[in-house]
């Protein structure tokens, strides 16, 4: 005799693996509920935030005005920069490039790769350590400064620094 609930095609084993699986997916569906109900709501979600390296945020641009280029970069704490107002620094070698730069190219000191006043100028921000000039101390200039300005900021920098000369 085969019981109410009992298909007479179904073998007993079959009933067991069909338990088994309704009670496997009652389980899933009541963690689903769970997890529903304790997610905090949409508005509680903080939204992604990018990660912001120091190292890579420029000082300048280049889009800036000439004097204001020079100051924000930090230039005229330490040098001296004809035509800058308030570039007065004293712990770093005047840059009045289009007087100084060709002789500081020709000193037997210099060991760096550049060709020409404004390739100096730009090695020296780049690379300082390259070639101090001397009377001035080593070290000084920061090895990150380069990467600190853009392209377009070094660029104008040196543009103007290869053709100052010395204050009236």
């Amino acid at each position: 005799m085969v019981a109410a609930n009992d298909s007479p095609s179904v073998p007993p084993s079959q009933h067991n693996h069909r338990a088994i699986a309704a009670l496997v997916a009652g389980l899933v569906l009541l963690l689903a509920l769970v997890g529903i109900q304790n997610a905090p709501p949409p508005s509680a979600v903080a939204p992604a935030v990018p990660n912001i390296d120091p190292n890579m945020v420029p000082l300048v641009t280049g889009e800036e005005p000439i004097q204001e280029l020079f100051v924000r970069a930090g230039c005229v704490v330490c040098h001296r920069i004809p035509g800058i107002v308030g570039a007065d620094g004293k712990v770093g070698p005047p840059l009045w490039l289009g007087k100084t730069g060709a002789s500081r190219l020709a000193d037997p000191q210099y060991r760096g790769q550049a060709q020409t006043v404004r390739e100096y100028i730009v090695e020296s921000v780049v690379s300082p350590g390259t070639y101090v000039v001397p009377g001035f101390p080593a070290d000084t200039m920061p090895v990150w400064y380069g990467r600190k300005l853009t392209a377009g900021a070094l660029d104008k920098i040196a543009a103007y620094l290869e053709l100052a000369t010395d204050e009236p």
